[in-house]
């Protein structure tokens, strides 16, 4: 009787110990590097190799940070989190698929900055945004997608941010909601240039708001559905059909 008991209190002490482990596994700030290894914690002196190999290790409302140079994959995101890269080229290269998925709890918000992404002429969407309540995209490269740079898909509320960014050679540059969804984005300092068929698309309930920004080399500047609103601001330049070249406070 007393051995089963003892038996039963070692089990007991293994499986709360085993617990205890895998939630302390996660890190609220963890580190990637181009010679990494998904097998590490992730911490800084024993980084990953990818950002999907990271996110697991990654507490909600943490941060993956890029240590030196690498390509580190596609990725899903399921949680509140800032994927961020100061200065150090942080690849995201993918073929025939998406590159970073969103799909978060409603509540959720996520930070992308400093991201080179390229999807080599046959990706599909860049940065797709299934679910959150705001996303970021900050500073990034976003290259040769067969179809959106950024697309806002959902849920009703989402906001998104596009900032200081660099959008080229993809269909659409940033997509702002589909039917029947009401969707925000907000495009500030960047450039979209040759995406072959729009620069920016509006869905009917959904808003844009632009200012500060170069949308060239596309056949339509933007594309607004009946019901969809574009508000212009701070020395915007376009080329192709749609809104005229802006001043301030044009809407």
């Amino acid at each position: 009787m007393i051995t089963s008991r003892i038996i039963k209190f070692l089990s007991t002490a293994a499986l709360v110990v085993g617990f205890s482990t895998i939630v302390h596994a996660q890190a609220t700030r963890t580190w990637v590097s181009g010679v990494g290894d998904d097998a590490n914690p992730c911490s800084r002196t024993a980084p990953c190799k990818t950002f999907a190999g990271a996110i697991s290790k990654t507490a909600t409302g943490g941060e993956i940070n890029v240590l030196d140079p690498g390509g580190f994959g596609g990725v899903t995101i399921t949680k509140a989190i800032s994927i961020i890269s100061e200065c150090i080229e942080a690849g995201v290269l993918v073929s025939g698929t998406n590159a970073i998925i969103i799909n978060t709890p409603a509540a959720a918000k996520v930070l992308l900055q400093g991201l080179d992404i390229e999807g080599l002429g046959t990706g599909l969407q860049a940065v797709h945004i299934i679910s959150a309540s705001k996303v970021t995209v900050q500073r990034c490269s976003i290259r040769n997608f067969t179809l959106n740079a950024v697309n806002i898909a959902g849920p009703a509320g989402t906001r998104t941010v596009v900032v200081d960014c660099f959008l080229y050679g993809n269909t659409g540059g940033v997509n702002v909601g589909s039917a029947g969804v009401a969707n925000v984005g907000l495009v500030m300092g960047t450039v979209m240039d040759n995406n072959s068929s729009f620069s920016t698309q509006i869905a009917n309930t959904s808003t844009l708001f632009i200012g500060q920004s170069r949308l060239l080399g596309s056949p339509n500047a933007f594309t607004i559905a009946a019901g969809g609103t574009v508000s212009s601001f701070g020395d915007n330049s376009l080329q192709g059909a749609g809104l005229p070249t802006t001043t301030p406070g044009n809407k």
